[in-house]
């Protein structure tokens, strides 16, 4: 049982609808559950956070002591995913419940349509204080404010992580006025985090939706965190190796995405040094451990830290060398699969891992059941707090999660990439590329090196795979691929010393006619 759920949408080929663009003022008044108080809820995003970066999951350096203590004070749920491994899609995802073949925000480089409801609406009629404050980035360079929201501190696209010497050229958008932004941006969301929380109405309910720029690319620490792990070496990782055994039976795109601006051989279209830039990532994510911790600690202070449930989770995750790529966008465990940290006492117990599989597309039904509201038919996800409060038995919850990619023409080194993400399997589809699928035992082969696509043993776990992808693409009315803007060539240069291309596969090569 995959446990896909609802959609009341239609996709009609290129002109399709975005579900939840006709959604009337009228239906965002959702009908309460009844019995259900509604819970304060702070929801804390951060970029690029790749599901094994934690402390507690014995990473061989890194100190994370702040999110250790929500995952021993409340729920690890060890296997989160998002439905899509880009900023932009992954977040439209979080904000809709939708996959991104529903809410169309395909890139990064497009907002989201007019009309589109983000699940905040819903809290905000049912009487929410609501605010949203850190990186947005759906919408290109803008950062007006977006319908849901009582309060918005935001800024264009990616964003800074300290402002410019001109501070005339960058500022952050306050409630649609140009405020200049003063120091660490971590550091200074977090304030005017806790100052809204400090300033707002205690006589209401609220929802924070803490956004933060870090850990994205061109990471950079906060003064305090430069020296940390100066001493600490770190490991290639074992798949990164340019050896025949590496890429054996690999997607020939694999082997020359190697050498692209997201490859290990010219990252960046540079001689970035990849090690180098993981220590960098760790620092500043030592910025955003600080931040949990002063969120927890004003949580304490207001004796709402019971109460209150607090969700953590990364937009996607980040490659640094894995299959001799970096970045995310494909379908390998380190790109999709996220950090999801829960804590709320009154409906957790302390300590106990999750591992029933959820993802972004679920984060809205959540919110709006600890709100005390039911989930829309237009929303793809479902809510996950009982499943998490051990309520739900995993055999009664989905068994696999659809993934999906479109091809952008910035990045064209990374394929269309569907794929359906088991409990034990996954398998990997590629779509208008002439190169082989995928399919790993999760259990056995956790680092994904070992393709039994073409394993007789395999064969009707591929066929069921396969079925089970199509079944859930066209029962959510996914069989058209929203299309970007093509606006040029991207970014693919090769480095002419690097890595040579990939040869075709020996299956696939003939001597003599196909029936001879």
């Amino acid at each position: 049982m995959f446990g896909f759920s609802r959609c009341g949408c239609f996709l009609l080929g290129v002109l399709a609808i975005a579900a939840g663009a006709g959604v009337r003022a009228d239906e965002l008044d959702l009908q309460p559950i009844a019995g259900v108080k509604p819970r304060n809820v702070i929801f804390i995003l951060v970029d690029d956070h790749r599901y094994d970066a934690m402390g507690f999951l014995d990473h061989p350096f890194l100190k994370t002591p702040e999110l250790d203590a929500l995952a021993k004070n409340g729920v690890h749920m060890q296997n989160a995913f998002v439905t899509t491994s880009l900023c932009s899609p992954s977040r439209a995802s979080i904000l809709t419940g939708q996959y991104m073949h529903h809410h169309r925000v395909v890139d990064n480089n497009n907002k989201a349509p007019d009309g589109t409801i983000f699940f905040p609406q819903y809290l905000q009629r049912a009487g929410y204080d609501t605010a949203f404050i850190g990186k947005w980035h759906m919408g290109g360079e803008s950062d007006a404010p977006r319908p849901g929201f009582d309060r918005w501190v935001s800024f264009a696209g990616q964003g800074r992580y300290y402002p410019p010497q001109n501070p005339s050229r960058w500022s952050l958008n306050v409630d649609g006025k140009r405020v200049p932004q003063q120091g660490y941006i971590t550091d200074e969301l977090t304030d005017y985090a806790i100052d809204w929380l400090d300033e707002r109405p205690a006589d209401k309910p609220f929802f924070l939706y803490l956004s933060h720029k870090a850990v994205h690319a061109g990471f950079d620490p906060a003064e305090r965190h430069r020296q940390l792990y100066a001493d600490v070496e770190i490991r290639t990782p074992v798949t990164q190796a340019n050896t025949e055994e590496n890429y054996k039976d690999k997607p020939m795109w694999v082997k020359n995405q190697r050498n692209s601006w997201h490859g290990v051989d010219f990252p960046y279209h540079s001689s970035l040094d990849v090690k180098e830039y993981y220590r960098q990532y760790c620092r500043a994510l030592a910025g955003v451990d600080d931040s949990v911790g002063r969120i927890m600690d004003w949580l304490e202070k207001k004796k709402l830290d019971q109460s209150t449930l607090v969700m953590y989770m990364g937009d996607n995750g980040f490659l640094f060398g894995e299959h001799g790529l970096i970045d995310k966008r494909n379908a390998y465990e380190e790109s999709m699969r996220v950090p999801m940290l829960l804590h709320c006492p009154e409906l957790f117990p302390a300590g106990k891992p999750c591992p029933g599989v959820v993802a972004n597309i679920d984060v809205a039904a959540t919110v709006l059941q600890a709100a005390g509201l039911p989930t829309p038919k237009h929303m793809d996800g479902q809510s996950f707090l009982d499943l998490a409060a051990g309520k739900v038995e995993l055999d009664q919850w989905r068994q696999g999660l659809l993934y999906e990619y479109y091809w952008e023409y910035n990045f064209p080194h990374t394929p269309t990439v569907f794929a359906i993400r088991g409990n034990q399997y996954k398998f990997i589809q590629y779509i208008g590329v002439w190169d082989t699928d995928e399919l790993y035992d999760l259990k056995n082969d956790p680092l994904e090196q070992t393709n039994l696509i073409r394993d007789p043993k395999y064969r009707e776990v591929v066929e069921q795979m396969r079925r089970q992808l199509w079944q859930e693409m066209r029962s959510t009315d996914g069989m058209a691929i929203p299309l970007g803007e093509k606006r040029g060539h991207g970014a693919n240069l090769r480095r002419r010393s690097g890595s040579e291309t990939a040869d075709f596969p020996e299956y696939l090569l003939r001597d003599k006619d196909e029936r001879e």
